[in-house]
């Protein structure tokens, strides 16, 4: 049995940036890290992002092991006994803990009787796979209108591919963005010779000789050589589940992130569930900036930093040629005021309550204004054009 200071479930951007933590505040205590996946942990954005711009892939790995992390790659734990402070991995080996940190992340969800061969983007192989099969005009289907299917349906189309993004929304974009925008959406991405289907929802995937036959619920037929799908993740929980701790569409965790009102055991990034005092509630974010911020206090506090959580998360994309930034609650059922520079090029877009109050911002094409529009969010901000136009300056 393995003995460790630190045990880290989980390898992936949280994962390292807890050893980072950890490292800050303890330079010699023992850190085991459990990576389900065969490789040390890297970081993800590039995979739907510069990576097909011709970044360098060696350029994704984050190093952790010359952080003197013991990394076990290949390795899942499949449970956690509390009591004795052990968690036992797929081969059955048992490692003991002092501190434990669940940073266990997501698992993709699936379409119900999906054949083989359908990629549910998220890791590096997903990425190495979906490589192969792109450029050269082959036909690649898109499930899913979100952050994953905007990205990946506009890379694979600069890559070469014969692309076709399908969603149930009117737009692309439609649970974040306002409609308007989400419906020049539609026409951007069909002016860079994408098909853009809205409205549709993929019922069965069927294989067709090599590639796959899509029918939506429309009756609406469509072949492809290669199908992605980006439909978001369950956080995965059952550890946390088994061991009795607190899941509420994640592991909840207070402002320290400690999960369960215990003080051995933690959780961070994208399964975590953790409070957002300057939204009030509590929040679950799965993007990069959260994991690495995340992580990296909590870790902190594995080593005894006792530093609360009260980060507010931005997230970023590229879209083509354009892109944004956005931060606080950006969710299209919200109240929006908008202000534009050029309609749909350049602007902001805030987001309020039903007193007019700030709670979230699309920042589009309109870089270096987080930190100005996290403040307004904290101070509860009434929206205005004036304010935007204050982010747009």
């Amino acid at each position: 049995m393995a003995d460790y200071r630190y045990l880290i479930v989980g390898g992936g951007m949280t994962a390292d940036a807890a050893c980072r933590g950890i490292r800050d505040h303890d330079a010699a205590g023992t850190i085991g890290l459990f990576a389900a996946e065969a490789h040390p942990p890297y970081a993800r954005p590039p995979l739907s992002k510069g990576l097909w711009a011709g970044k360098d892939e060696a350029s994704i790995w984050r190093g952790t092991e010359g952080l003197g992390v013991v990394v076990h790659s290949g390795r899942r734990i499949v449970s956690l006994n509390l009591g004795a402070r052990t968690v036992t991995d797929d081969r059955g080996d048992a490692h003991r803990y002092e501190r434990l940190l669940l940073a266990t992340g997501g698992t993709p969800r699936r379409l119900p009787g999906d054949p083989d061969g359908v990629l549910y983007f998220r890791t590096l192989d997903d990425y190495s796979a979906l490589r192969e099969l792109a450029g050269d005009g082959s036909r690649i289907a898109v499930i899913g209108g979100g952050f994953i299917g905007s990205e990946i349906a506009a890379a694979l189309a600069a890559a070469g591919s014969a692309v076709t993004i399908t969603f149930p929304e009117d737009g692309i974009g439609a649970r974040l963005f306002p409609a308007g925008l989400a419906s020049f959406l539609n026409d951007y991405y069909r002016e860079h010779a994408v098909e853009v289907v809205p409205g549709e929802l993929v019922r069965t995937i069927t294989r067709d000789g090599h590639g796959f036959l899509l029918t939506a619920d429309t009756g609406r037929e469509l072949a492809a050589d290669a199908v992605v799908a980006g439909l978001g993740i369950f956080p995965a929980t059952e550890l946390a589940e088994g061991a009795g701790l607190d899941v509420d569409d994640g592991i909840v965790v207070d402002d320290l992130g400690l999960a369960g009102g215990r003080d051995d055991v933690f959780a961070a990034g994208d399964v975590a569930r953790f409070p957002v005092p300057a939204l009030g509630g509590t929040r679950r974010v799965e993007h990069e900036d959260h994991a690495n911020t995340h992580g990296r206090l909590v870790g902190a506090n594995m080593a005894g930093a006792e530093e609360p959580y009260d980060h507010l998360p931005f997230f970023y994309s590229d879209l083509f040629e354009l892109g944004y930034e956005a931060v606080g609650d950006v969710d299209s059922r919200l109240s929006t005021v908008e202000e534009w520079a050029e309609p749909y090029r350049k602007g902001v877009v805030g987001y309020v309550d039903d007193q007019g109050r700030a709670r979230g911002f699309l920042l589009w094409d309109a870089w270096g204004k987080v930190d100005p529009a996290r403040e307004l969010i904290r101070s509860a901000a009434s929206v205005d054009t004036a304010t935007l136009r204050s982010l747009l300056d």
